[in-house]
Order: structure tokens, then C-alpha cells, then sequence
């Protein structure tokens, strides 16, 4: 049975050319089209499609204000079309918080190097977020879609595996840590600030994110952070010394790395190398971390699409790293801690809602 995409926008030219690529899958079908966020609402209610792709900006309604009143009445998953803008990535993020659960740039020749790149990635981007049932936003924990594993696709597969069972956090291991690292992708948002509003301003280590996100994205998404958190969060910049109780975020389409320098270590930005899948790579952050601090790093994997992670966190369990995953259950996509269980990386699977307690116990600060 096809997945079923309701498609919003206030543009006729944008409303045809996502309704062609959707339809150009057979997995997939375009049952109805809305103009603005009212529309959206009452075709929602009376299609239940599977999937909602949203704009932002719209007449009548915003995409935002409707994203929450689905969510609300008539929750399914909602993919946000958004500007590569500063004001973009705000209402982009704030649509996420609302419940949205992903995003993607209008302009596809920003993601895509061609017509057929852009629609694989579209309609993998809709079967990944597919036949959910989404309780919404930052009120509750979404319930999980597994990777997909047929139609076209550009991210890595990830072998389906029987479900792994949250595993009790007890007692801290005595681990001393020099670092946490997180790597997260679609979900990341909402479950990064899930996370790190509960540290407090005397959180013991420095801490790096790896969120793929676009460039335009990351500023904003830091300084969200930044303003909801007791803990400082920045954009990583090139240069810059580790300092505890701060959160680095890897800027989008580059790649953050670490050497060693002062008491904690030193960041250095590079490009993101065209060839790669994923700018900034999780993989390439925690097998950089892994030559400065050895096997004293808490690596965190979040919910996220594909495998980016895995073989740095198995560099960094070699190592004797504490590797963690999200769980299941609380994952929007469970691709990238799936990698993670499934190559048995993971001491500890843990619910996003025990997350934050479970690490500030583990790096001493609970």
C-alpha cells in the first residue's frame, strides 16, 4: 500500500514539482494538495494522510501555526519546506519544536548536484518519516519509524534487527570522562534540546554536537540553544579551546575536528569534502576526539537516518569509550542508534527522557 502525502504550499509551480517526484515513486502518492495552513488542516483531518509536506510562509495561515493544530488534532508526520535563510532556520526550527519532525531547503540544487539526486532524496526523506504516530513538539516522545529499506535512496541501509530493550540506567561507573560527545540527525533538534536544558551551568565537561543541518541552519539553531540553556552552546568556530560546561555545535557543511592544545583540546574546522554524505560527519568527529582523549569520551548517538557514527564510535569503543544510544521507542528515526545496537557498541539503550540524567550522573555532575 502506497504512503499516502498530503502537499502544502502556497505555490502552484512548487505544489506541481513536489506532487511529480512523489508520484514518481510507486511506494508513494500525492492524495491531495492545500494552499495554505487552514487548508492544510481540514485535508489533514479528512485524507489522514501519512505524511504532510509543509511550507513556512503562507497566506491565510502560516505553516507553523498549522503544524501545531494538526499535531494537536490529527497528528502525522510533517515534513518542513524551508528557506536557506537566517529567519529561515528560525521558523524552521520553531516548526520543529511545534512537531514537526524534519526539513528539507526549497531550493533542491542546495542539497542535490542534479533533478534525479533531488527526488531520491525527497522521497527517501518521506519514507523515513512515514506511518508514524506523532504525539508532537517538545510535550512528548514521537514514536519511531524504522529505517527504510527499499526505493531509492541515498543514505546507507541499515539491517533491520528485533526490537533491543531499553536497558536500566542504575548507578554511575566510576568512569572518569574528559569529553561528551553527541551525534544526532533528523529529530536531532528537539531531542538535542530535550537534553541539554537540563544541565546545569556547572555541567564538569565540554561537549560537542554533531547535528546534520544546513550551513545556514547551525548559527540559529546555536543561539537557540544558547538562550533556552544554563549551559553556554555556540557554533563551533576554527581555533577555539575546549572549555567545560560548553556546548559546541559542528557548523553545517563543514567538518569539526579536534587536536590536542590546552587543558581539553583545541577545535579545527575543514570543508565539507564534496564527496561526503554527511557535512558535518559524526563519524569524523568522534574518530578525531578518539586521538585526543583516548577512550575517556561519553559518545551519545541520537535519532537520525543512516549509519553516521558507527565506525567512529567503533574506533572510540576500541579505545574503552562509554558509547550510548537512544532508544527505540523514543527515536523519531531509528537508523543511526540502530547502527549503533545493532553492531554492539552500545553499554547503555536509553529513552530520551532518561537521557539527561543518565549522563550528568555518569560525568559526574547528578
Amino acid at each position: 500500500m502506497a504512503i499516502k502525502v498530503l502537499v502544502v504550499d502556497d505555490s502552484s509551480f512548487f505544489r506541481r514539482r513536489v506532487s511529480e517526484i512523489v508520484n514518481q515513486d510507486t511506494g508513494l502518492e500525492v492524495v491531495g494538495t492545500a494552499t495554505n495552513g487552514e487548508e492544510a488542516i481540514l485535508m489533514a483531518a479528512r485524507l489522514r494522510p501519512d505524511v504532510i509536506t509543509m511550507d513556512v510562509e503562507m497566506p491565510v495561515m502560516d505553516g507553523i501555526t498549522a503544524v501545531r493544530r494538526i499535531m494537536a488534532n490529527t497528528p502525522v508526520p510533517i515534513l518542513m519546506f524551508s528557506s536557506l535563510t537566517h529567519d529561515g532556520a528560525k521558523s524552521t526550527l520553531e516548526a520543529l519544536e511545534a512537531g514537526a519532525v524534519d526539513f528539507m531547503p526549497k531550493r533542491f540544487e542546495n542539497i542535490a548536484t542534479n533533478k534525479e539526486e533531488a527526488a531520491a532524496l525527497l522521497q527517501n526523506r518521506i519514507r523515513g518519516i512515514a506511518r508514524r504516530r506523532p504525539t508532537g513538539g517538545l510535550s512528548s516522545s514521537a514514536p519511531v519509524r524504522r529505517e527504510p529499506l527499499a526505493g531509492p535512496s541515498i543514505w546507507p541501509v541499515v539491517p533491520t534487527s528485533p526490537t533491543v530493550p531499553t536497558k536500566p540506567y542504575n548507578s554511575a561507573s566510576g568512569k572518569r570522562y574528559r569529553a561528551l560527545v553527541i551525534g544526532t540527525s533528523t529529530g536531532g533538534p528537539v531531542a538535542l534540546q530535550k537534553i541539554l536544558i537540563q544541565f546545569p551551568v556547572t555541567y564538569p565537561l565540554p561537549i560537542m554536537l554533531i547535528q546534520h543541518m544546513p550551513a545556514a541552519f547551525t548559527p540559529a539553531f546555536a543561539t537557540r540553544l544558547d538562550s533556552l540553556c544554563n549551559i553556554r552552546v555556540k557554533e563551533a568556530e576554527n581555533g577555539e579551546m575546549l572549555q567545560p560546561g560548553c556546548a559546541y555545535l559542528a557548523p553545517g557543511g563543514m567538518q569539526m575536528m579536534l587536536e590536542k592544545g590546552g587543558s581539553f583540546g583545541r577545535i579545527k574546522i575543514l570543508p565539507g569534502k564534496a564527496d561526503m554524505n554527511y557535512k558535518p560527519s559524526v563519524d569524523i568527529t568522534f574518530a578525531s576526539a578518539s586521538k585526543v582523549f583516548g577512550g575517556d569520551i561519553l559518545a551519545v548517538v541520537l535519532t537520525g537516518m543512516g549509519a553516521d557514527g558507527r565506525e567512529g564510535a567503533r574506533m572510540l569503543s576500541k579505545l574503552g569509550a562509554t558509547i550510548w544510544a537512544q532508544d527505540e521507542a523514543s527515536c523519531v528515526v531509528y537508523g543511526m542508534p540502530q547502527a549503533i545496537v545493532n553492531a554492539g557498541l552500545a553499554s547503555h539503550v536509553l529513552g530520551i527522557e532518561q537521557l539527561a540524567d543518565a549522563i550528568l550522573k555518569e560525568s559526574g555532575n547528578g
